[in-house]
């Protein structure tokens, strides 16, 4: 199965979910753009419309997509609109894109869980909308925290 998410700079979030079992691949991409076929320095602009994603597969029988939604809840602040520490734009907007109508329905079911939950006092400002067409990031990108020996 497929999940997909925006979560602030790509690299911390993909080194998150690279720890989880049942998480089988991990890729860092850029989606929900207008621009076709978009470099990292085009994304950088904050010009492009697309977030810097971790598509995530996973293996259904070893984890929930309600869990693999907890790892996405648990790496980032989600009441930061456009923003995660230090890195601001639209890129690293806090955003689930959906694969399919379970995956909605389980998205927004957390999403509301967790405003009631009482755990943020600002309102969560995480979209979720339908995925769309995806553009793998450059190489270097690829398990960049591995790359460089910072794990």
């Amino acid at each position: 199965m497929k999940a997909t998410f925006g979560a602030g700079c790509f690299w911390c979030v993909e080194h998150e979910f690279t720890k989880v079992k049942g998480i089988t691949s991990t890729s860092v991409e850029y989606m929900g753009g207008h621009v076709k076929n978009p470099t990292y320095e085009d994304v950088c602009t904050d010009e492009t419309g697309h977030a810097e994603v971790v598509q995530v597969e996973y293996d259904p029988s070893q984890i929930s997509y309600g869990k693999v939604l907890d790892v996405f809840w648990n790496c980032h602040n989600p009441t930061t609109l456009n923003r995660q520490g230090p890195d601001i734009g639209t890129q690293y907007r806090s955003v689930i894109f959906y694969h399919d109508q379970e995956q909605e329905r389980e998205a927004r079911k957390s999403k509301e869980e967790l405003q009631n939950s009482g755990k943020y006092q600002n309102k969560i400002v995480t979209e979720v909308v339908p995925a769309s067409e995806y553009y793998v990031a450059e190489g270097y990108h690829q398990k960049y925290y591995q790359k460089c020996g910072i794990v």
